[in-house]
């Protein structure tokens, strides 16, 4: 028997099988929660990541889905980037039980500011993150009182994967 179901969002010109929420995936599974991995690649063809229909279209897929999986059960969000942004605005349509943000952008263009759930929440963020400057995602995790992970890394946070797939452990254990 499933603990509840994981949706886990890639980020702007990534995909389902990128490094990050493959790891994610993978400790998912080894703790007993169905996942899956929604591929917003097709959007990406626009091109552009302040394209309003680009990100409102992900958003919509994203809660199209989650909506079907928590009539079956706990769900838990979690996405990098700009997967972490449409994660979080789903949360405030859909219950979940709980959100792992990695580097979660606080503003999208003319989009809402960045909003969530109050559910447990994990964010892991990189002090050299080049494109979300971390004292915004500080603050923004201090206002709610979320587990916040600072890394020595850049906006991908490929140096620190395996933290990641700990913090998630770490959240999923938790619930």
């Amino acid at each position: 028997m499933s603990r509840g179901h994981c949706i886990l969002s890639h980020g702007f010109e990534s995909g389902p099988d990128a490094i990050k929420v493959t790891a994610l995936a993978e400790v998912a599974e080894r703790l007993g929660w169905t996942h899956e991995r929604p591929d917003y690649t097709d959007l990406d063809a626009q091109r552009e990541v302040s394209s309003l229909g680009d990100v409102r279209a992900r958003l919509q897929r994203l809660v199209t889905l989650a909506t079907a999986r928590a009539a079956q059960g706990p769900v838990v969000l979690a996405g990098s980037s700009l997967g972490s942004y449409i994660s979080a605005i789903a949360s405030l349509q859909v219950p979940v039980r709980g959100m792992f943000l990695m580097v979660p952008p606080t503003r999208m263009g003319p989009m809402p500011a960045l909003d969530a759930a109050r559910v447990p929440t994990s964010v892991v963020h990189a002090w050299h993150d080049e494109l979300i400057p971390p004292a915004e995602v500080i603050a923004w995790a201090q206002a709610r009182s979320a587990r916040l992970l600072m890394v020595d890394d850049g906006h991908r946070l490929a140096n620190h994967v395996e933290a990641s797939t700990r913090a998630f452990e770490e959240l999923l254990t938790s619930l």
